[in-house]
């Protein structure tokens, strides 16, 4: 009955479906492998371009309509509840609007953890309790679509459902504030402000599956970038630690004005039992020399280490243990929690990245309390990810921190803050100054809201 009159129905709920779609397009990357459970017509598959869509609905009538409208993709009819005879492995698993209409939503969830895999993500969207009234109203004068009998959970309901079904919530939205014509400025920014977040229509939380304890010892490339850092080479040689199956260190070596590369060199050679590589950089710029160590590397997980010692290696592998033990998928370092040494970083300095700090964990939707902290950690994968999605931000980050953020949060990967002791240098200066440091930090923010939070 519902799909009869959806078939032919025309309302005001348009420009709320045209907005859920340039949601799902901004959190969903082109040529995943896409399931829509409650799939309806399949429209919003269609958006999301997937190297395989598979759509799955109650409802033979909206399966019909689907196959005839977006033939390119798989359709089932299925009960959300026993989805034991579909197989396959899914990048993305989406329920749009759907939880409001199943009867055990706990178990409709756990039904998704045969399709997922440790990178897949579970994206869900839901109308807010507090629309019960308008979208009743609006259905009875025949300007909303037609809906199932409603449940009207929190984001807390959901929250602790997904715990209960063995998935982890990574992020949770409010979006739509305003789902009709001229609602653009409202839905794109009024409704990330302040208490507008409470109106708004539709609650969106993507979730991961829990992380499980993983087998094996995976392996580790530590790319350094080294300019002027002659007088700290020995030292690295001699204290980064042997981490996984494999410890590899990359040298990036930038235009130096001392012996830098010719002192990699001679200390390769008098540690030929330490896998390590030296490339001479061609380009400019910190960003443009750990793209290229991370290119060469071999291994499974990728490390950054800034070459002035300034976070002891001693510390790797307690970034190690974080992302293989599944409790972060991007290692994020913080030098802002404990302490520091005297010299090591200037108070104006300081107070200036605890504000950027606040401004970020809010832009980007997850904590992140050091923005230019160099020591970073990613697994392989996710990196050639963000490395094939580059195009969504362009080349804009010389120093390469937000790049690696930013393209982090856009896959929706799980960002962990691990606190370090920053230690003052104890040889050469630092290659970034006061105000540029923080010019720098305004164009991200402003970066950042634009091609993240804004959209």
């Amino acid at each position: 009955m519902v799909a009869k009159k959806r078939d032919h129905w025309k309302g005001m709920g348009g420009w709320y479906h045209r907005r859920l779609n340039e949601i799902y397009r901004f959190l969903v990357s082109p040529n995943q492998r896409v399931l829509e459970i409650g799939c309806g017509m399949g429209s919003l598959l269609a958006q999301l371009n997937p190297s395989r869509g598979v759509g799955i609905d109650f409802s033979a009538e909206m399966i019909a309509h689907a196959k005839q409208r977006h033939p390119q993709f798989e359709y089932y009819q299925m009960d959300a509840h026993d989805l034991s005879e579909l197989e396959g492995e899914f990048d993305v698993v989406i329920l749009s609007d759907t939880v409001n209409d199943l009867w055990d939503v706990q178990r409709a969830l756990e039904q998704l953890k045969k399709f997922c895999a440790p990178h897949t993500r579970v994206i869900l969207n839901f109308y807010s309790h507090l629309w019960q009234a308008p979208l009743n109203a609006a259905q009875s004068l025949n300007l909303a679509a037609p809906m199932l009998f409603q449940n009207w959970l929190t984001p807390q309901d959901i929250d602790n459902m997904l715990h209960l079904a063995g998935f982890e919530s990574i992020r949770s939205m409010q979006e739509v504030l305003l789902p009709l014509p001229l609602g653009g400025f409202a839905n794109r920014y009024l409704v990330k402000l302040g208490l507008f977040r409470s109106f708004a229509l539709s609650n969106f939380v993507v979730a991961r599956p829990t992380p499980q304890p993983g087998s094996g010892a995976p392996s580790v490339s530590v790319v350094i970038a080294a300019r002027n850092e002659a007088g700290n080479v020995k030292s690295i040689f001699e204290r980064v630690p042997k981490m996984g199956s494999k410890t590899e260190i990359i040298f990036v070596e930038g235009h130096s004005r001392d012996n830098t590369y010719e002192t990699i060199e001679k200390e390769m050679a008098l540690h030929p039992d330490i896998p390590s590589m030296l490339f001479r950089q061609t380009g400019i710029g910190k960003a443009d020399a750990i793209r290229l160590g991370f290119e060469k590397s071999t291994c499974d997980i990728l490390m950054i280490l800034d070459a002035d010692l300034t976070v002891p290696p001693e510390d790797l592998p307690r970034f190690y243990n974080a992302i293989v033990s599944g409790k972060g998928e991007f290692i994020n370092g913080v030098r802002l929690v404990y302490p520091m040494e005297k010299e090591a970083m200037r108070t104006l300095n300081f107070f200036g990245n605890k504000l950027f700090s606040l401004a970020f964990s809010w832009l980007l939707g997850q904590s992140i309390k050091d923005t230019l902290c160099g020591t970073k950690v990613m697994w392989r994968k996710d990196y050639q990810e963000i490395a094939a999605n580059r195009s969504y931000f362009g080349d804009f980050d010389p120093f390469g921190d937000f790049d690696l953020i930013f393209g982090a949060a856009k896959l929706n990967r799980k960002i962990i803050d691990l606190p370090v002791r920053y230690r003052e240098r104890t040889y050469g200066t630092t290659n970034i100054s006061r105000w540029k440091h923080g010019v720098l930090l305004l164009r991200m923010v402003a970066f950042a809201a634009r091609r993240i939070k804004f959209v």
